[in-house]
Formats: structure tokens, C-alpha cells, sequence
């Protein structure tokens, strides 16, 4: 079994980073921490408080009232916000459309970022290892991890992927193309903002997961793990 590592995953919306980094936090019985539900989870409660995701400064004075609580066990990954379980509340429609706006608001960023940073320190301390996924893990808030994957896939195999996911939760699915237009709205917005913009760390591990199955990217990903921990 690998050393305790700190394994940082980024990619772009529908890569698989949560199915990926869930097997491989399985694998080593690591911890796991889901940072986009983090993101989600603020986003959640901002509707939920009927502020406007469009108004940066109403989010950011907001976000700092919000608690949100994350869960770090791959097999049951758990996530509330002010004391609400919103698991599956945070992969709505609504939410997936506003999260991007949410998520490049500087205070958003900051608060969810501590978070992260405190949340890892504890599993280090704890002698246990993490994975961690989100979208600026190892450029802005692990720029240390001991582990750096940017993973990715095309836009319409991750729309197909994602499309497929959403038809058996309790959401539903839009449709392949409305999910390959929603996909790639996300990698704009997340790719463009100035705040810790989508984008891999330099000295990250690419992995093209599109003509992978989720086993063979997992596996993919578990070398790389092994590889720094020999």
C-alpha cells in the first residue's frame, strides 16, 4: 500500500473526476474530498436564500454565513450546507447552471479554498492520505500536492458520459446536446475567470480519458500514485 499522499485531481466538468478519484481514494484507502460539490453546496444555499448568483458582491457577502460541511468517505461522500444534506439537491439543473458564476466570485474561492487547505492538513496529520478533485487543486490550492493529475476527455464524450449519469439520478438528464452546450459554457467561464482559472499545474500528469473505460482511467491515475510512492 502506497505512502499517505496528497493526490490532486483537476480537469474540466464531465471528465470524471469524482468517479476516478472515488476508486482510486478505494484503492489506498485514502480519504476523498469532492471540492465542485463543495462549490455546488454554497451555490445551493445562495438560491436558496433567493441572492441573485449574477451579483458578485450580494455572493460574497453571503458565502460568509454559509456552512458547509463535506463528507470524506469515497464509499458514502456526504455534503450539507447550513446544516442541509443537499447530495442531491446540488446536481439540479438550476445549480449546475449557476455554479460557475458562484464559484469565480474571490470570496467564494477563499472561503471554499481555506476549507480545502484545513481539510487536507487534517488527513496528513491524521497519517492518512487524500484525493482531492476540483478544478485548481494543484495550481492554487495544493500547489504542493505529491501527486498532480490534470485529467480530461473530449467535450462530447464527457457530454455523453455525463448525460448518461444524470438519466439515473433522481434529476434527470437535458439530453446529450444540451449537456455538450452546458459543458462547454462551463469550460468558458471556468477557464476564463480571474480567479484561480480551470488549467493544469504545470508539473501535473496529463490523463486522456476518452477512449478509457473508468477502470482503465482509474488505473491510469493508480500508477501515478504508486510511481511517487515507491
Amino acid at each position: 500500500m502506497p505512502a499517505p499522499l496528497i493526490v490532486a485531481v483537476d480537469g474540466p466538468s464531465g471528465s470524471g473526476k469524482s468517479s476516478v478519484s472515488r476508486g482510486v481514494a478505494t484503492e489506498f484507502d485514502y480519504r476523498y474530498l469532492d471540492t465542485g460539490a463543495m462549490y455546488r453546496a454554497v451555490t445551493w444555499r445562495i438560491l436558496d436564500l433567493g441572492v441573485d448568483p449574477t451579483d458578485s458582491a450580494a455572493v460574497g457577502k453571503a458565502v460568509a454565513t454559509i456552512a458547509v460541511v463535506s463528507g470524506t468517505d469515497p464509499s458514502s461522500p456526504q455534503i450539507s450546507a447550513d446544516g442541509t444534506d443537499v447530495a442531491v439537491a446540488i446536481r439540479g439543473e438550476e445549480v449546475t447552471e449557476a455554479v460557475s458564476l458562484v464559484s469565480a466570485v474571490p470570496e467564494v474561492r477563499s472561503a471554499m479554498v481555506a476549507l480545502q487547505r484545513r481539510q487536507a492538513e487534517e488527513s496528513k496529520s491524521a497519517g492518512t492520505g487524500m484525493v482531492i478533485e476540483g478544478r485548481d487543486i494543484g495550481t492554487v490550492v495544493l500547489p504542493d500536492a505529491d501527486v498532480k493529475v490534470f485529467l480530461t476527455a473530449d467535450a462530447a464524450v464527457r457530454a455523453q458520459r455525463r448525460a448518461l449519469q444524470d438519466e439515473e439520478s433522481e434529476h434527470g438528464s437535458t439530453g446529450t446536446a444540451a449537456t455538450e452546450e452546458s459543458l462547454r459554457r462551463r469550460d468558458a467561464i471556468d477557464s476564463q475567470r480571474k480567479a484561480s482559472p480551470l488549467k493544469p499545474a504545470d508539473d501535473a500528469e496529463q490523463v486522456d480519458a476518452t477512449d478509457l473505460d473508468l477502470e482503465q482511467t482509474i488505473e491510469a491515475v493508480a500508477r501515478l500514485v504508486r510511481a511517487v510512492a515507491a
